[in-house]
């Protein structure tokens, strides 16, 4: 059985006296409230207008008209207040109990009628008021619209079982007020003799009345909850005063003597303001979210000794014997103040255990007032007497059924608690406030290996890690001393000490419990070792086991800040980091398999590994890339310093290029090691940065070498990098010229086709050269967006030439794997030559830089494609690189153009004499064209044409020309070349010279321009 209580208090009782009777009114939290400050002068205001009603009321008013006056008329308008307020507060929104507030308004309304009756007759007809008279009407009429608005504000009952105890309570109260008033005035009021039997009905009706109000009120008090305490107190004292006036009022010694204007109406008065300020004095912070006029329903379980009043006090203890058989079943009143809540609901409770004993107590002294005044006992004493008594046992009878339904069910929930805890996987330990643990649940067995009456008796602080105790006390202390409401529970996370010695870890939700504490706990081992093992995983190379690249950086972060103030300068400059790469390393992914590849990968990291001190760091940054951080000392000697450092990198190079061994076979690898100190301001990126760019430099000076950090590497990237982005802006700038460098028959010194060459002229006016400016544009969309360039404008000036009546070839170079790149296809090389209508055989490709990586099946593809266009063929470079002969014999090739390295040494070595000579024979023998590239001398012209090289190309005939040079040099058609036997002349095992008929001169004729002979490398600038 469960009644629902309300945390509105009753707000207020009402009166049944003559006199201004005005429920007190039920405080409201849903009400707006100006705060604290337009409170106060609320209430000053209240104080000031009763204290002055009460001093005019103790001079007399200073006339008896006066008094008259305002003791009618005055009290008319306190209780026309009081009902105007409790009116129009139910005429507010989201008001829950509005029909309540309007039975209090009715309540006032009627108070305020009777006591303008009494005026009428006192003050406008100027004589007494006759009894009875229509404001005694009015004044009964008061009282049940008071107790009806509280029986509607109160906390009702659920059950039928509650509506009886609830009836049963009133009647014991009642019941007891009635005998004692009655043994002390309403016996002798009935005897009184008046004007008549309806008098004399009349007298006894106000007091009757206002026990039945007192006692509803004090019935429901005792259910309410705290919330709105500001307004139920100010009801309650409204309902306390005007009911103590009533009873002054109906008293034999002040009832005959009364006169309108007396001390007496400065009480109803009163208690008529305090009734209309009741349901605006709940201040803003006990409104609570869910109820906006403060009557916040909370259901709580029916239990005899906790909520209802009339309950014996051995009921008592079953109701607190184990809070948890109730508090599943109620809530905590919403919007109201937790903490003052649970500290007076024992007091609450109390009072109402005592309620049946009080009534009891009250019957017995009004019969032994009869008695002992020496009269008989009187009928109504004795029937009202009789009926508390019953009252009582049906109560009591009530009470222990519910006593017994009550044990019974919290001997089910005991027992259902303890299979629960028992049956618990998690660890159950409560300490008392001095660390000594009182109990253990029967898991601990189980979770730590040890068993539960082991454990108990026991300090919680020895059984906790010594690393540990420290934070776990400094969070029980201060988790302790914060507020329940604030923080109900903490979580602990340590490590506990287990059956067999070692440390398990352990979390636990931790609860108050009568100054101890709960633990609820339970083994996370296994998820701490996961979690460890994941973080590992995060910050280590898994194929290595070597801290990633995120790791390091961040340990190399704390080697540059990590550092004292006294020490920290010296230090940190003789910190360095060395950047290593493999050299050769894809070379044993290509041949041998990446498995291979892995395995050499793990050896050369735990050569790494070994080779560092205990306090430095080996990681592996990715692919075969590793670095080691070398934490500084306090040395003085830099240079002594850096010594030691380069002697380390150096011992750690050779380490790491010993021989491997991988499933039986020696593999061999170098290791390129750039090394970079640490320097005051720079982070770690910066230092990381400086050992790459010198790894990288180490690597460009031949690989497997050591190379120290300088200052000019950073500036050549800078300046590498601001050349490549001035490269962009000028291919779309038009920046670019295209020059265009002859080949000439070596026979008799025709023009057969010319070489298209690109130069950059930038907006300062530098030059740069082919070898420049292609050294930036190694990236693929530069070169790409250059080679394209190159292409359209080398075909569109041929066509032009073609018009002109100039049909000459135009040879470009490309890269193998530009050919095969997706942004040429094949048909946009025929819409360039159809949309410019260049004949067949006009275009000729250089094929330039045969990348291993590049499929010789696509690429002969696509050079098959290209001849079926009418696209001639050429290789480039031929005999200066590895797999020429191969791509000779898998290509389609027209023209084969030897390296520039045997022609420059054909005339002083006598065995680059010999290869030079096999090479051009292959070539004759394929039926392929032969062109020498850089043949600068006359000397190289006469031995190569005696070798059997068809074309060459080079400063002997001449250098890269501009269209209006190059137009003349084609309308001339042919260059002087030199003729004549040549026989060579090798001195001292292989140097010599070739002997010609040519003198100098004739050698300077050849040049065409007359000026004297030039270096292949220089460059003629083309007219501005």
């Amino acid at each position: 059985m469960s009644s629902p209580t309300t945390s509105t208090p009753l707000l207020d009782g009402a009166e049944t006296a003559p006199r201004d009777r005005t429920p007190a009114k039920t405080p409201q939290p849903g009400q707006p409230s100006c705060g604290a400050g337009p409170n106060l002068v609320h209430q000053l205001l209240l104080t000031l207008l009763c204290a002055g009603y009460a001093v005019g009321s103790a001079l007399g008013w200073g006339s008896d008209e006066l008094a008259l006056i305002m003791g009618d008329f005055g009290l008319t308008a306190a209780a026309a207040t009081a009902a105007v307020s409790c009116l129009l507060y139910a005429r507010t929104r989201r008001v829950r109990f509005r029909p309540a507030w309007l039975l209090f308004a009715l309540s006032s309304a009627m108070a305020a009628l009777g006591n303008l009756v009494w005026g009428w007759y006192e003050v406008v007809l100027g004589r007494p008021v006759p009894s009875p008279s229509y404001a005694d009407l009015f004044f009964l009429c008061f009282a049940p619209p008071a107790i009806v608005g509280l029986l509607v504000l109160a906390a009702r009952p659920v059950t039928k079982a509650g509506w009886v105890c609830l009836a049963l309570d009133a009647w014991l109260i009642a019941g007891s007020l009635l005998t004692l008033s009655w043994s002390l005035a309403l016996a002798q009021a009935a005897k009184f003799d008046g004007p008549s039997v309806a008098h004399a009905a009349l007298s006894l009706a106000y007091p009757l009345l206002d026990i039945a109000l007192v006692s509803m009120v004090l019935v429901l008090h005792f259910r309410r909850s705290t919330v709105n305490r500001t307004a139920v107190n100010t009801a309650v004292g409204a309902l306390a005063l005007t009911v103590m006036c009533d009873a002054l009022f109906t008293s034999p010694l002040l009832h005959n003597n009364y006169r309108s204007g007396q001390l007496l109406d400065a009480g109803w008065f009163a208690g008529s303001l305090l009734l209309a300020y009741a349901p605006w004095a709940a201040s803003r912070q006990h409104r609570g979210p869910a109820a906006d006029e403060g009557h916040t329903r909370v259901v709580h379980e029916h239990l005899p000794a906790g909520h209802r009043p009339g309950v014996p006090a051995q009921a008592a203890p079953h109701t607190a014997a184990h809070p948890s058989a109730r508090t599943p079943r109620q809530t905590p009143p919403q919007g109201g103040d937790h903490s003052r809540y649970m500290a007076t609901r024992p007091i609450t409770g109390s009072l109402a255990a005592l309620t049946p004993y009080l009534a009891a107590a009250v019957c017995t002294l009004g019969i032994l007032y009869n008695v002992l005044n020496g009269r008989s006992v009187d009928r109504v004493v004795l029937l009202t007497g009789g009926a508390v008594v019953l009252a009582l046992v049906v109560r009591q009878g009530i009470m222990l059924l519910d006593n017994i339904t009550l044990t019974q069910e919290l001997a089910q929930k005991e027992n259902h608690f303890r299979s629960l805890v028992q049956g618990s996987s998690d660890v159950i330990m409560i300490a008392a406030p001095s660390g000594i643990l009182r109990y253990v649940s029967p898991a601990a067995a189980g979770v730590y290996g040890r068993p539960a009456e082991a454990l108990v008796g026991t300090e919680l602080a020895d059984l906790i890690h010594p690393e540990d105790l420290g934070c776990v006390v400094h969070e029980v202390r201060r988790f302790l001393a914060a507020s329940p409401q604030d923080e109900a529970t903490t979580r602990i996370e340590c490590r506990f000490r287990s059956g067999d010695g070692g440390w398990l870890n352990v979390e636990s939700t931790v609860n108050r419990h009568h100054g101890g504490l709960i633990f609820n706990s339970r083994d996370v081992t296994e998820r701490v070792r996961l979690q460890a093992q994941l973080q590992h995983n995060a910050e280590h190379d898994p194929l290595t086991d070597l801290p990633n690249r995120a790791l390091f950086t961040r340990r190399v972060q704390q080697a540059l800040s990590g550092r004292r103030s006294s020490d920290r300068g010296t230090a940190l400059r003789n910190t360095a980091v060395l950047f290593i790469d493999l050299d050769g390393f894809k070379a044993v992914n290509d041949t041998i398999g990446h498995q291979a590849g892995d395995e050499l990968l793990v050896q050369a990291a735990r050569r790494l590994q070994d080779s560092v001190r205990k306090g430095d760091t080996a990681s592996r940054l990715g692919g075969d890339e590793f670095a080691a951080l070398i934490v500084g000392d306090t040395t003085r000697d830099r240079s002594a310093r850096e010594r030691h450092i380069l002697e380390l990198a150096d011992r750690l190079r050779i380490t790491l290029s010993q021989p491997y061994l991988i499933d039986g076979n020696e593999v061999r690898v170098a290791a390129s090691i750039g090394v970079a100190f640490a320097e005051p301001g720079l982070g770690a990126g910066e230092i990381l940065r400086n050992a790459d760019l010198a790894m990288y430099r180490a690597k460009a000076g031949g690989k497997g070498r050591v190379e120290l950090y300088k200052p000019q590497m950073q500036q050549d990237v800078v300046r590498k990098a601001e050349l490549a982005t001035r490269l962009r802006a000028a291919l779309h700038d038009g920046e670019f010229a295209l020059l265009h460098q002859p080949v000439v028959r070596l026979e008799d010194g025709r023009i057969s086709s010319v070489a298209a060459q690109a130069r950059w002229r930038s907006s300062q006016g530098v030059l740069f050269t082919p070898a420049e400016f292609l050294r930036v544009a190694e990236d693929g969309d530069r070169t790409a967006e250059l080679g394209r360039w190159i292409l359209e404008e080398a075909v569109a000036q041929a066509a032009d030439r073609v018009g002109s009546g100039l049909t000459v070839p135009v040879a470009v170079r490309m890269s193998a794997r530009r050919l095969l790149d997706r942004s040429m296809p094949l048909g946009s090389v025929e819409a360039l030559l159809t949309r410019h209508g260049l004949p067949s055989g006009s275009l000729v490709i250089e094929l330039s830089d045969l990348d291993p990586k590049v499929s010789l099946d696509d690429l002969e593809r696509r050079l098959g494609a290209l001849r079926r266009l009418g696209v001639r063929i050429a290789l480039d470079g031929f005999g200066g690189g590895y797999g020429a002969l191969t791509a000779l014999r898998r290509l389609p090739v027209d023209v084969l153009r030897l390296d520039r390295s045997l022609v420059e040494g054909v005339v002083e070595s006598a065995r680059l004499h010999k290869i030079t000579s096999g090479l051009l024979r292959i070539a004759c023998d394929l039926g392929l064209q032969s062109v020498a590239d850089g043949v600068d001398l006359p000397e190289q012209v006469v031995a190569l044409r005696a070798m059997g090289c068809t074309h060459g190309q080079g400063m002997a005939f001449s250098g890269p020309l501009d269209e209006y040079r190059l137009r003349r040099a084609l309308a001339t058609g042919r260059y002087p070349v030199p003729h004549g036997p040549a026989e060579p002349a090798f001195a001292g095992g292989g140097a010599g010279v070739y002997t010609s008929g040519v003198a100098t001169g004739g050698v300077t004729a050849v040049l065409g321009s007359g000026s004297a002979l030039r270096s292949h490398n220089e460059t003629p600038v083309p007219p501005t």
